[in-house]
């Protein structure tokens, strides 16, 4: 039976253990039916045959970084996603990048990368485009929903031949498609309060965020519920989950 391929990129186990229970307890899987690589930790030599599919998720690292300030294990993990990525996207091969995934794969395909859009942590409203109401995704969904969102940097445009899916006034590229099953996100569609609140604490002097308003952000999404987005990641599953 095919897996659902999850790759990582938090260098921290609390927070890396937190995002995967997160994917897991929103889609519905339990571990076996999953594959799980830390990229910081190994780089695997993967097998598309073995997956129906693939989730991306966060991490610390910024690519809009300079080359030259990149540490090694991010260089390592930026070379793994340029070799997934020319094979996944000739192949469309069903992937979902959230957050540091969507900043992956918008470098990839050439849009640019900057911190004009960055978002603080918090929750912010997201509209789906025209063309995200018709998504197999987020067809029927509301077409205007809480997510949660915390990143230094953004796609400043979607992609060439990208189909923009959803915006907010702070950040225009919330979501999008390539081909018929390549999407990626910029907000977080698998987490919920207490997940940010764990990442509050972790990322505290990371820069997303002066630490001394940490409590504030805590206190700003400890009642925070963002159902369409786990939405959004339980169809993608389940679009792909073989019978």
């Amino acid at each position: 039976m095919k897996k659902l391929l999850i790759l990582q990129m938090r260098p921290e186990d609390a927070t890396a253990n937190s995002e995967f229970e997160a994917i897991l307890r929103v889609s519905g899987l339990n571990p076996s039916e999953t594959d799980r690589f830390r990229l910081e930790q190994e780089i695997p030599k993967l097998h598309l045959e073995d997956y129906y599919a693939i989730i991306a998720g966060g991490s610390p690292f910024d690519v809009s970084t300079p080359e030259a300030e990149k540490t090694p294990v991010q260089l390592r993990i930026e070379a793994f996603f340029t070799t997934l990525f020319d094979r996944i996207l000739p192949a469309d091969f069903p992937f979902l990048g959230c957050c540091s995934g969507n900043g992956l794969l918008g470098k990839y395909c050439g849009a640019p990368i900057s911190g004009t859009y960055s978002e603080p942590i918090s929750s912010v409203a997201i509209t789906l485009t025209p063309e995200g109401k018709k998504d197999p995704l987020l067809s029927g969904l509301s077409n205007r929903f809480e997510a949660l969102v915390g990143h230094k940097e953004a796609c400043d445009a979607p992609p060439g031949g990208a189909v923009l899916l959803a915006s907010s006034p702070t950040c225009p590229v919330q979501m999008f498609r390539l081909g018929k099953h390549v999407y990626a996100t910029q907000f977080h569609p698998e987490a919920d309060a207490e997940e940010f609140i764990l990442r509050i604490h972790t990322y505290k002097d990371y820069g997303y965020f002066r630490p001394e308003e940490a409590d504030a952000l805590i206190t700003a999404v400890r009642h925070t519920d963002t159902p369409v987005p786990k939405e959004i990641l339980r169809r993608f599953v389940e679009a792909y989950k073989p019978a």
